[in-house]
């Protein structure tokens, strides 16, 4: 792995100093998948490390404390507000205390100082990274106003900000608590990658098997694979035959039959049979870890993201620092007294900051994730979610995406009117029950989902190379492969072969040809719709697969996708990713293993199925639980309705700036007419209730894309 740079210490070292400064994940979302699998360790060889679970672990701790702050700080508030005079004469009513003024500084100096110190700490983050963002206009505000208030209360004329202030804070930190939990992605990818090995091998020495831990193995050492256990290490086999489930490392459909001389990988899972392997990778050199050092690596090069509220922040910092002393040194210039200047300013000040600003994103977040969810997608990092607009190209993984994932049955045809089609299968089924073959699975899988009672066979036997044979309710019985039926000079029937994608077996009882069976990894019934809503909406439908040629071809052919790659490996299909995006395409990748992973880390906007690994879900930024491919066009309308609603909610948020701060600079005081701070905060408050209504119309907005898709 990559040494960490010295920004990536640094970085670090900000969260672990700062548990709360949460501004470089609210700048980049995509990052927190890399930063946090970084707080784990590097070290990945000895698979020893619980990598991800540091970084996850303390990001949670951020939203509990966020949630803790915001809970008291609101609770504080309360009262603040009620004995508020501001707030006593505006709404016509006395409740002041003994000694009022100070219940609220000592009240306002809690919140403050706990409540506020997130943004404090980030204000000063910020200064040292020389980017001034949302931590620094918070901060700023909160200052100005409690510093101002406090020296009212020691004798400043002028009116407090302690409410201000108060609910300041509060919205802040509810903001940024909501925004946390809407991006509560801290990627657990690696560690699942490693959980895919075994922690033990069974070491081969002379005529004795010892159990040693994965790091304890050496290349050359000889290494038992017994029947249903993970493989241990990439190894090349010596003994013995099998098939193995590769399909969650290579994207091939089917077991693949292995033996002498044949190489096994590392994490794919034993069928039947007992294997002896020489051991060829461990550790780092391993086929899974180089898949894990391309997952870290994708994730690395995509952490760049900055969000629109963030660019809003950082403008309304220059332009609220600028206006601010700028309107304290014109009232001073003018002649006016220093105290009548300084509550411009702050007026300025605490109006720049914007509750509204705070809510603008999160609370559109919230909405859309929790809407999305209901409608079959998970949205694990906001940024992409919100640009999934831009999708121009898609590059799908065929097996259980566009397809099911089983290699199942198909068709079963009877040619024979003495055997109807579930007798043929029923007949079929009594061979096939004892083999792990797949096409026996499939078989057996068709008839218990038809809780039909399978036959016991006599009898058995196997016809080497060609299928099984046996006496099966007083029937000779055979399934059989279309070679036996050439050699016995059988008619095999035209219609039998209807897609190249498709294996078919033929059944012959008695000598006489009864039926066939076709089994494939099936099409999903919803992908062809899908495909046709993707092109209605000029979005290019690609896929990658590491099925063969023949198979991927009639996938493509039979979807009229507009092109395909067959026999990818994982590296290949970052490549493919990074070909279409050099090409200036906006790409999604959506699959479901960890021969994804890689890629689905790489692509603009990475898209798991919910039927796939753990792997491919936690590197990717959106899951499809119900794994139909038509969700992607909710995904890409309600990314749409998401972020034009953003744009709405961030004009609301800023453009009462650009009519307030003005009028509380006191651009009109010719008129006769001062923006005061009572009725700025108004103004304020108006623009928040206005950003929060608008952003509950957002529901409205995404179930009607839903009917019209």
């Amino acid at each position: 792995m990559k040494e960490k740079n010295e920004d990536q210490e640094q970085n670090e070292f900000r969260h672990e100093d700062h548990p709360a400064d949460h501004q470089h994940e609210h700048n980049h979302e995509k990052s927190m998948k890399h930063d946090h699998n970084g707080h784990g360790g590097h070290s990945h060889a000895n698979n020893d490390v619980p990598m991800g679970m540091a970084g996850h672990d303390h990001h949670r701790m951020m939203i509990r404390d966020f949630r803790k702050r915001f809970w008291v700080s609101t609770l504080i508030s309360i009262p603040i507000l009620i004995f508020s005079p501001m707030l006593q004469e505006f709404f016509g009513y006395d409740w002041l205390l003994p000694g009022n003024q100070w219940w609220l500084f000592g009240l306002s100096s809690i919140v403050y100082f706990w409540g506020g110190w997130p943004f404090l700490k980030g204000f000063v983050n910020e200064l040292k990274t020389r980017s001034p963002g949302m931590m620094t206009l918070i901060a700023m505000a909160i200052s100005v106003a409690y510093f101002y208030s406090s020296a009212t209360v020691f004798g400043l004329e002028g009116e407090d900000f302690f409410w201000e202030l108060a609910t300041l804070i509060d919205i802040m930190l509810l903001g940024h608590w909501l925004e946390m939990k809407s991006v509560l992605g801290a990627s657990k990818a690696l560690q699942l990658l490693v959980s895919m090995m075994p922690s033990e091998a069974h070491r081969v020495k002379g005529d004795e098997v010892e159990d040693v831990k994965l790091e304890e193995l050496e290349k050359d050492d000889m290494i038992l694979i017994k029947p249903g256990e993970k493989v241990p290490a990439d190894a090349v086999i010596v003994e013995g035959e099998s098939y193995l489930n590769e399909s969650m490392l290579t994207g091939e459909s089917k077991p693949v039959k292995k033996g002498m001389d044949q190489k096994v990988i590392g994490g794919s899972i034993n069928g039947n049979g007992s294997l002896r392997a020489k051991v060829e990778h461990t550790g780092k050199d391993s086929y899974l870890n180089k898949v894990i050092k391309m997952v870290e690596e994708a994730q690395k090069t995509k952490s760049r993201m900055q969000s629109l509220s963030d660019r809003a922040a950082k403008w309304l910092t220059y332009i609220a620092l600028t206006v601010g002393f700028g309107t304290l040194a014109v009232w001073l210039i003018l002649g006016f007294p220093f105290v009548y200047a300084l509550e411009r300013m702050v007026t300025v000040m605490v109006i720049a900051c914007p509750h509204a600003l705070g809510l603008a994103i999160p609370l559109v977040v919230a909405i859309s994730t929790a809407i999305s969810a209901q409608n079959g997608l998970l949205i694990r990092n906001r940024t992409a979610f919100e640009e999934s607009r831009k999708i121009s190209a898609l590059l799908f993984d065929k097996t259980g995406t566009l397809t099911k994932g089983d290699f199942g049955v198909t068709r079963i045809e009877s040619v024979n009117d003495k055997f109807s089609k579930d007798e043929i299968l029923r007949l079929a089924s009594a061979l096939e029950q004892s083999s792990e073959h797949p096409i026996a699975v499939g078989i057996i899988k068709k008839v218990k989902e038809g809780k039909v009672a399978i036959p016991k066979p006599e009898n058995f036997n196997a016809i080497t190379g060609k299928g099984v044979e046996a006496n099966v309710e007083g029937k000779k019985v055979k399934v059989v492969s279309p070679g036996y039926l050439r050699d016995e000079k059988i008619n095999i029937p035209e219609d039998a072969f209807s897609d190249a994608a498709e294996t078919v077996v033929f059944v012959v009882i008695d000598g006489k040809l009864a039926g066939y069976i076709s089994l494939a990894d099936e099409i999903r019934p919803e992908s062809a719709e899908a495909i046709k809503i993707f092109k209605k909406n000029n979005i290019k439908v690609l896929m990658a697969t590491g099925d063969n040629d023949k198979t991927a071809k009639a996938v493509s052919d039979k979807l009229g996708l507009d092109g395909y790659y067959a026999e990818v490996l994982p590296h290949q299909k970052v490549e493919i990713v990074k070909e279409l995006q050099n090409k200036g395409e906006f790409v999604a990748m959506t699959g479901d293993g960890v021969n994804d992973a890689p890629a689905l880390a790489q692509a603009n906007v990475g898209i798991a199925v919910g039927s796939g690994t753990d792997v491919a879900a936690e590197t990717a930024d959106i899951i499809l639980v119900n794994s139909n491919p038509q969700d992607i066009a909710h995904l890409i309308l309600f990314g749409k309705a998401t972020y034009r609603k953003m744009i709405q909610n961030l004009i609301w948020a800023t453009g009462y700036n650009a009519f307030a701060i003005p009028l509380a600079a006191g651009v009109l005081y010719s008129s006769g007419f001062v923006l005061g701070p009572a009725v700025g905060a108004v103004f304020m408050s108006l623009s928040t209730i206005i950003v929060a209504i608008n952003a509950q119309l957002l529901k409205g907005k995404m179930k009607k894309s839903s009917e019209n898709k």
